[in-house]
């Protein structure tokens, strides 16, 4: 890895750190943990980005069709919806009588910048991977493919309560769930305007951080 590289990293974990100390000085002010599945969602969000960093060292020295980078990255496609899922966490602000509904709000948004950023790094990464073996047009569309799905998994998460594991614990279940809203749309038009509204969002944001890299490349 380069300088630069090692240098995002330790500001990803200086900023992560700086969440959960936000989080504990929550705790030590009210007495309540109820934002303790904060910790464990931003944990969730590293899995990604150090799964992509392994998947891009893999493919110095190995094609992207070996069986064990296949796997690597099933896994880093069922794991990456969790960094974007924390900023539905905002729907828990609301005035508890422990704290400032201002400072849950700022709590709340270090943890979901934190998510964002990393669920950014990771699916950048492994686009610029895609770049360099398909023409841009095919890289750029599987990405948005990506997004697509990240947007659809934060609606089964957030309204459905599945996990990433429930795809090997539960499957059938979540087939089921998920070919129901495909065979009947009009009977879950939440499925679509919540994917819709997420997609919008990720989607925006991936395109400005994508191209601001590329700004900052050309400017040095």
């Amino acid at each position: 890895m380069k300088r630069e590289s090692y240098n995002l990293l330790w500001a990803l974990v200086f900023s992560s750190a700086a969440s959960v100390v936000l989080f504990f000085t929550r705790v030590a002010a009210s007495g309540s943990s109820r934002y303790i599945f904060l910790i464990w969602n931003l944990f969730l969000a590293w899995i990604p980005l150090g799964l992509a960093i392994n998947i891009s060292q893999r493919l110095k020295r190995r094609p992207w069709s070996n069986l064990g980078t296949i796997v690597m990255t099933l896994l880093w496609l069922g794991f990456l919806p969790n960094s974007f899922y924390i900023i539905s966490d905002f729907v828990h602000v609301h005035a508890t009588g422990e704290i400032s509904t201002l400072f849950d709000s700022a709590m709340i948004t270090s943890f979901a910048f934190n998510g964002l950023i990393l669920g950014v790094m990771s699916l950048y990464i492994l686009h610029k991977e895609l770049v360099k073996r398909t023409s841009r047009i095919i890289a750029h569309s599987v990405a948005a493919g990506i997004l697509l799905l990240c947007s659809f998994a934060i609606y089964l998460g957030r309204y459905l309560r599945w996990n990433t594991w429930d795809i090997i614990i539960d499957p059938a279940g979540l087939l089921f769930d998920v070919s129901d809203r495909i065979i009947n749309p009009t009977a879950h038009p939440s499925t679509f305007s919540t994917t819709a509204t997420f997609f919008l969002l990720l989607s925006s944001i991936y395109v400005v951080s994508y191209n601001l890299v590329a700004f900052l490349k050309k400017e040095k």
